[in-house]
């Protein structure tokens, strides 16, 4: 099956087409960040302050990158663990958060978001950094430059492949492809 091609913004109507379990190639502008940067975005929320960057119809993508090499746009660039954000990812969603690219399980509440707010999450293959960085065409500091490799950076990026875990509707890849692997096994 051919992969889905996105283009961002990610609206939450687009979001909703797509189905756990899709392959996607994401091309655009997406933006990246792990937990540091994450809990100063939802302090400035709390305290009703702007945030650096808009998140509405907008894809966070959970990496830290390592530093570029020469005629390189960034570094290694494989995804983190994603359930580090799981405490900050609902109110993220609830500003128009509308995708998330990780590696690893997100919590009920993070799923209950998505599924009101139409957002996805999307898993990247962790270990494949050094391939994943090919596909980012430009890097910027954003905000948080402080943060280093965790600082948010504006990515435009091409053709970065995905699936999608959880869908808008809540279904789980890692729940439902497990379960169907387990039925061929009996």
């Amino acid at each position: 099956m051919e992969p889905i091609r996105i283009t961002t913004p990610l609206t939450p109507e687009k979001a909703r087409t797509l189905k756990s379990g899709d392959s996607v190639l994401i091309s655009g502008v997406i933006y990246t960040g792990r937990d540091a940067a994450h809990k100063r975005l939802c302090e400035l929320l709390k305290e009703g302050k702007p945030m650096p960057i808009d998140v509405k119809n907008q894809i966070i993508y959970f990496v830290g990158p390592s530093p570029a090499k020469p005629g390189m746009a960034i570094g290694s660039a494989g995804p983190t663990t994603s359930y580090r954000m799981d405490a900050y990812s609902p109110a993220l969603i609830e500003q128009g958060l509308t995708g998330m690219i990780g590696k690893g399980k997100r919590g009920p509440a993070v799923i209950d978001a998505m599924k009101k707010c139409g957002c996805v999450y999307f898993g990247a293959i962790g270990g494949a950094g050094a391939l994943l960085s090919k596909c980012i065409k430009k890097a910027e500091v954003v905000a948080y430059e402080d943060l280093q490799s965790e600082a948010i950076r504006r990515l435009e990026v091409k053709d970065l492949p995905a699936t999608v875990i959880i869908d808008a509707e809540g279904r789980n890849l890692y729940e439902w492809g497990r379960a169907d692997y387990l039925k061929t096994q009996e």
